[in-house]
């Protein structure tokens, strides 16, 4: 129902959409142009070559690729890279983990620049006013971000509803001003010709023109974005509404072109933005002011996407436990501590080491294009599994491979300009990711299981032992294993033998996350009546494992088509309907010392086991109730040591 309710189109839908969808892709304008001039000298070829760039480069990667083929790789109405990955993921192909890691690290590392860059970039337009010529930027880009980021615990359900009315009027005002600079040279929009750009690439400067492809690609930075935010708005909406957003940008980016070809012979200054150049100079302060809102409304959605990427990743299994606030109603929402204020420290140390927009142009994007290439191959092997006509496929895979990697290949020039930041954040997320995941294999893969069978007869008496004090009414053990009839030898061992548990009833609670992202099911297993009870629930990825409320709730389901006595056993208690007491045993596994393991696996482990000292404990992350949990620490040995050659001595 919540699929087609976010597919239906409607006026109120279409501008929903444009505040959340075009942030990022919609603020471009205030530095593609100009990135692309850089120190050149201007001329018709770099300006109709790099119109034409950025008109087919919007066509191929934007409109083509993630707006007509990439939003039908929708996973139950929700896009993204990690909601992709687990729909692919059912091909069994496992070294689609790689490439899915890879783009979800580097999308995330390349949000630590865009809100510096698009926030930059509109604050700087001051100095194209006389009274704040010389005015230092970067303290006001700074309190912005601080601002930004500190109203995140918050929510935006309110500040959310202004999103799309601004960002109307955004991309309404890119047009008007585009269209007033294009009427005083209508010839501009012969650009639209590939040719200008092929002359460009192939032939402008003995091949210097190629890497003028860095500073074009600026201009399709939010495609990715977009199919991150499609559970918020629906396909239908977005292609709609990209319509709008296209020709305004088309518009103004041609409008900028015009402006700049009266200049031809000449060098941009580097005060003067071509963007906010084509504004009157009676409507450059209120220009100003909008630019200035409409990239912390971009910034918003970025973040936004970034929590809700987090989110994903832990659990899929790709990050540490972290601690998951939701600020509001809206679906969706979170808010991830931990993330919000590593991304704000980023964000005010690009700020500090940059210090301007036009150096952060030379290190953005870098990892952007690594992301959409990984996004890519798992488009590839989606659009086999869903049987798309073959030529399609390859003929898919041949276009944007070919056009991807020339896009690295010409953002590899910025590596050393900076662009080596953004790839060493990205390598270090990636490596956390692969770390946490490979480490909870090998931890898993050595885990003991016995048959649950063979111990209900003990499991049933000791209920009954009235000489074992009793510990709990209802004695509670989360569990992973996945077959039903299996249980960890840990959990029988602290039933009956690290301190024997009497309970009434034997609770077994299994959590298995699904690649379907809101599915919200449970099954019910009873071994004994009223004795041993095993709940599965299947719980989609981008579902919060409140695990405490959602098993009260399947108490309570149980209690009310009479399937279990809840009741204390108490006889005094029973008698006046006195609830029994509900406890969880969580049981954390820790290394043993005796492991003899091979050296990268031991590598890997000690990694986990910092990170695990940093991530959120079991209980909390499962949403337990602390005051009625136990944590249990046992060892995990993984790899029995060698056998101990010991002679005994008689005196």
């Amino acid at each position: 129902m919540g699929k087609d309710h976010i597919n239906k189109v409607s006026a109120g839908a279409l501008l929903v959409t444009l505040g959340i969808i075009f942030g990022d892709i919609g603020t471009s304008p205030l530095y593609v142009l100009k990135a692309i001039v850089g120190e050149n000298t201007i001329d018709k070829t770099i300006i109709l070559g790099g119109l034409s760039c950025i008109f087919w480069t919007l066509t191929l990667q934007t409109t083509i690729k993630y707006v007509f083929i990439t939003l039908n790789a929708d996973n139950k109405g929700e896009g993204g890279i990690f909601s992709l990955y687990a729909l692919v993921r059912r091909t069994k192909v496992k070294w689609l983990l790689f490439p899915a890691v890879i783009g979800g690290s580097a999308i995330l590392a390349e949000g630590i620049i865009t809100p510096p860059i698009s926030v930059s970039s509109a604050i700087e337009g001051l100095r194209m006013v006389d009274a704040f010529k010389n005015i230092q930027t970067v303290p006001i880009v700074i309190a912005i971000i601080i601002l930004l980021f500190g109203i995140q615990q918050f929510g935006t359900k309110s500040i959310g509803k202004m999103f799309g009315p601004v960002m109307f009027f955004w991309f309404a005002m890119l047009a008007v001003l585009g269209v007033s600079q294009l009427s005083s040279n209508w010839g501009v929009l012969s650009a639209l010709n590939p040719m200008y750009g092929y002359d460009l690439l192939v032939n402008y400067g003995d091949g210097k023109g190629f890497w003028i492809l860095g500073a074009v690609f600026l201009c399709t930075t939010g495609a990715e974005a977009l199919y991150s935010d499609l559970g918020h708005c629906g396909k239908k909406n977005i292609r709609i509404s990209w319509g709008f957003v296209k020709t305004a940008l088309i518009l103004n980016y041609f409008g900028q072109g015009a402006w700049l070809l009266n200049l031809e012979g000449k060098k941009l200054e580097e005060t003067i933005s071509p963007f906010y150049a084509i504004m009157p100079e009676w409507f450059l302060p209120f220009g100003i002011g909008i630019a200035t809102v409409a990239t912390i409304v971009a910034s918003q959605a970025l973040i936004s996407g970034s929590f809700t990427l987090i989110n994903e990743a832990i659990r899929l299994n790709f990050w540490p436990k972290a601690k998951i606030k939701y600020p509001s109603e809206l679906k969706g929402q979170l808010y991830i501590p931990s993330v919000n204020w590593l991304l704000c420290v980023g964000c005010i140390v690009v700020v500090l080491y940059f210090e301007e927009s036009k150096k952060m142009e030379a290190a953005y994007g870098l990892t952007i294009i690594l992301g959409m290439i990984m996004s890519s191959r798992l488009l590839f092997y989606f659009m086999r599994m869903k049987h798309y006509f073959k030529p399609l496929i390859w003929t898919v895979l041949v276009v944007y491979l070919f056009v991807e990697v020339a896009f690295l290949i010409a953002q590899m020039d910025k590596f050393t300009k900076g662009g080596w930041i953004s790839l060493m954040i990205a390598a270090i997320l990636t490596s956390i990711m692969l770390i946490w995941y490979y480490a909870r294999k090998i931890r898993n893969r050595y885990v003991e299981f016995v048959k649950l069978s063979d111990h209900l007869p003990v499991l049933e008496d000791l209920s009954r032992d009235l000489s074992i004090p009793k510990y709990a009414t209802h004695l509670v053990y989360l569990t992973s294993a996945d077959n039903r009839d299996e249980i960890e030898s840990k959990i029988i061992y602290s039933i009956m033998q690290k301190q024997p548990k009497r309970a009434d009833i034997y609770w077994f609670v299994h959590v298995d996350v699904v690649d379907e992202p809101y599915l919200m099911e449970y099954k019910v297993c009873e071994f004994i009546h009223d004795d041993v009870i095993r709940i599965d629930f299947k719980l989609g990825f981008r579902v919060a494992p409140k695990i405490n409320l959602m098993f009260r709730k399947v108490v309570e389901d149980l209690v009310k088509n009479k399937e279990v006595d809840i009741r204390s056993r108490y006889q005094s208690l029973n008698k006046n309907n006195i609830i029994g007491d509900f406890k969880f045993i969580v049981i954390e596994k820790f290394i043993s010392y005796d492991n003899e393991l091979p050296v990268h696996e031991k590598l890997i482990l000690d990694i986990y086991a910092i990170l695990k000292h940093f991530s959120l404990s079991e209980p909390k992350a499962f949403g337990l109730d602390t005051s009625s949990v136990t944590v249990e620490t046992v060892p995990l040995i993984i790899s029995p040591p060698k056998e101990l050659n010991m002679k005994r001595v008689i005196d």
